[in-house]
This record gives C-alpha cells, structure tokens and sequence, in this order.
C-alpha cells in the first residue's frame, strides 16, 4: 500500500484525511472515535470565548435530496461549540496526550480585537494541539455578531487578526475562507500577507435550502420561523474545487498551502482536491452521513489509486493545476463526435430527448429505436454523455488531424488556437 504519511505545514499525520471544525469534532468522545476508525487528524469544532454561546433546541439541518433520497446537501444552523471553554481545552489535552501521531488542529472564532485573541491562544497552546484554524467562514448567527464570514468578507480583516494571531502564538496559523464572496484569491492574499502559514477553503454557503408549504418557513424551522444558514456535502464540491484551484494557480499565490473541504466523500474526491492543490483534505458531510469509518474507504482507495498510477502522495498533489486555464486558451482547433456502444445502449431514448428538444438535432432515432450520431451537426457538446443512464455508453470521440470535420467542412487542424489569437475575435482583428 501506498504511503499516505502527510506532512501539512509541519504537522504531521499518518493520512491527509482530516475532520472538519463540525459537529462530529465537538467532543473527546466523538474524536477518540474517528482516530479509532483511522482519521488522521481533526479540526475542533470552534472555540470562543462568549459563556453565553446558546444553540437552538430544535432540528438544525436542512437537507437536499436526490431522487434515491441520497443526501447531497446540509443547510446547518448550528453555532460555534456551546460547551465551556475548559471542558474543551481539558479534553483537547488529554486526546492528544493519548494520541501524539494524530494532528489536533483548534478552530477559534473571538471577536475582532487583538486583547481576545491574545487571552485565548495561550490556552490552546498549552493543550499541546498542533495548530489553529481561524474560522472567518461560518455565515450564520456568530457574523450577526461580528465575526465569522462577517470578518471573511473583508480582506483587511483578514490581515490584520492573521498577524494578531501569529504575533501571539509558536502554533501554524491556518485561516478558513469563506465562499460567500465575489473572488477568493483576495482573501486568501490577505491571509498570506497577514503571514498565515496555509488556508482552508471552503467554509459553508450562505443558503435555504427549502421551504415549509404549510408553516410557510424556512427549514429546519424553530417555532414557526426558520433562518439562513450554512450549505455543505456533494452538492458544494464543484465550487470548492473551483475556489481552490483558483488559489492554487495563482501566480501571486502558489506556495499557500491549502486545505481542501466541501463536499469530498469518496477517495476518488480527495484525489481531486489534491490534484488541483490541497495539499490535505478535511471531510464532514459524509461523515455525518455515514459515519466515521467511511475514511477506511478513503484510505484504502487512495493508496491504490497510488500504486496503480506509480507516484506519491507528494506527486499527486497539484498535478492538475497546470492544465487548469482560463477559457481564451482553450484549444478551438480541437474536435470531437460522439459515438454511442450499441452494445451497451438500451434504448431509453433519454439522448435523443435532450438533443433533439435542447441541443442540435445531431441524434437520429430509428423505427427500431436504434440510436445514432449524425456527425455533421454534432457540435460535442456531450450533453447526450451526462444524460445517457448507462456508464460509457457515450463517448466522446476526438478527430485526428488533418481529418475534414463533416459539420463545418473544414479540415482539423494540428496547430494550438485559443480565442486570444482566433481571427473571428474582434481583439484580435484589431491588432492586425
């Protein structure tokens, strides 16, 4: 099996498969459980220094279904940790005692005055956690109060509670982003200017996720009233992976360690974050879905994946991030049809439907419902891929250059074109 040893700015752990600040991290209990199951580290949920921290008595997730009632998203109203602070740090304490090979990362959440930041870290030092994580994501009930994504928001912010924080304490500083923002590469530059010594992204969305017909309220709904709250779980990977890889191909920023959250439930999604530059990965929903010892799958997947592609952990990440690029540089000389398996299609017409009503007519359907790509109005959209219910059914198939491409009669070219330089751009017209 691979070797999954991670070493994330100096803290050490025997697998990158981190446990977000959650729920799931609110307790000595709950964590002896996850390394008993074999996480690698975790980030306890937040910390502050308010004895009046007072979460609701009622259902504090929403959820969103898919048509198997697969859980793709939690919309959580849930504040930072209301148990007292010395509960926490004494069990902080006494988990890493017992667990030295394990990271033990503090999220910390005060307001935003250098005097509670000063007064707080010293506590957690002298736990003997190996970091912190500053939360300036949470975008619920503690940014009424100055704090969370209300901090998150404002690059300046950022800055100056990072050099705070690194002013005042030996530990990492990581700084947690928040995706309710217009560009995440400014605060994240804030972060690095403030001197943290990594980010993590994503914090969860601002949401609703739906609505109660009958009480005519938001879920999850309290007496009556519901609020917005924070989304999180598969339905948000897309845009987390966006937002990192946008950090991580940064020429300003490359070198910012990050670590990767949203959505990540399967190996195969931690390969991702780390493919586009996490250097770890911190997980939640799926844990809360199926419990702590899903990160066995992980594990075990990812170590594979490893020795199947013959490269490290260290190989794998950021090996993507290269052929991340904005869409001018795209290769317009580039062509491809799809090709349906006949051997593998069942005539569920499902292509055809979307093609033919939503796309361009490039689908023919025979008397006997056979199925075929008329190749000279197929545009390779490959919409019919990610219709069709049949794993590889559909390919998309490339042209070879120096082949006529039978919609435009033009012949497919070998030399790279992006719309930079393409001569139907009316930039580029211009410069000539």
């Amino acid at each position: 099996m691979a070797d999954l040893t991670s070493n994330f700015i100096g803290i050490k752990s025997p697998n990158p498969f981190w446990l977000a600040s959650a729920p799931p991290t609110d307790k000595e209990y709950n964590v002896r459980r996850a390394f008993e199951a074999g996480w690698g580290g975790v980030v306890w949920k937040t910390l502050g220094l308010d004895p009046h921290i007072v979460n609701v008595n009622g259902p504090r997730y929403g959820a969103i279904y898919g048509a198997d009632r697969r859980l793709l998203g939690l919309n959580n109203i849930e504040l930072i940790t209301d148990r007292p602070l010395q509960t926490n740090l004494d069990e902080i304490k006494v988990v890493k005692r017992d667990y030295p090979d394990r990271a033990m990362i503090v999220s910390l959440m005060v307001p935003c005055e250098e005097e509670p930041w000063k007064m707080i870290l010293p506590l957690v030092e002298e736990t003997g956690a190996d970091g912190v994580e500053l939360n300036f994501g949470c975008p619920h009930g503690m940014s009424e109060r100055g704090m969370g994504s209300a901090v998150g928001q404002v690059p300046e912010y950022i800055e100056m509670v990072t050099r705070w924080v690194k002013a005042n304490t030996r530990m990492p500083v990581i700084v947690k982003l928040t995706p309710n923002i217009t560009d995440v590469r400014k605060p994240a530059a804030a972060a690095l200017s403030g001197g943290a010594d990594a980010v993590s992204l994503i914090n969860t969305i601002n949401s609703i996720t739906s609505v109660d017909l009958d009480l005519f309220a938001p879920e999850p709904t309290i007496d009556g009233k519901g609020a917005h709250g924070g989304y999180c779980g598969p339905a948000v990977k897309p845009i987390a992976m966006n937002m990192v890889a946008e950090i991580a191909r940064d020429a300003d920023l490359r070198g910012l360690p990050i670590s990767g959250i949203g959505g990540i439930t399967t190996w195969r999604d931690a390969a991702e974050f780390l493919a586009l530059g996490a250097g770890n990965v911190q997980v939640c929903t799926a844990a809360m879905t199926y419990g702590f010892k899903i990160v066995q799958e992980m594990i075990s997947g990812l170590s594979e994946y490893l020795d199947e592609k013959d490269i490290t952990l260290d190989d794998l990440v950021g090996r993507a991030v290269p052929n991340v690029t904005d869409w001018n540089q795209l290769n317009l000389n580039y062509v491809a049809k799809a090709k349906i398996d006949q051997d593998l299609c069942i005539s569920c017409g499902r292509c055809f439907a979307a093609c033919e009503d939503t796309s361009h007519q490039a689908i023919a359907m025979s008397e006997d419902r056979t199925f075929t790509v008329i190749d000279e109005e197929c545009v390779a959209c490959n919409l019919c891929v990610n219709v069709c219910p049949v794993e590889d059914c559909i390919d998309m198939v490339p042209m070879q250059a120096g082949a006529t491409d039978p919609r435009t009669g033009k012949v497919v070219q070998p030399t790279y074109a992006n719309w930079t330089t393409h001569p139907n751009n009316p930039s580029a017209k211009a410069a000539e």
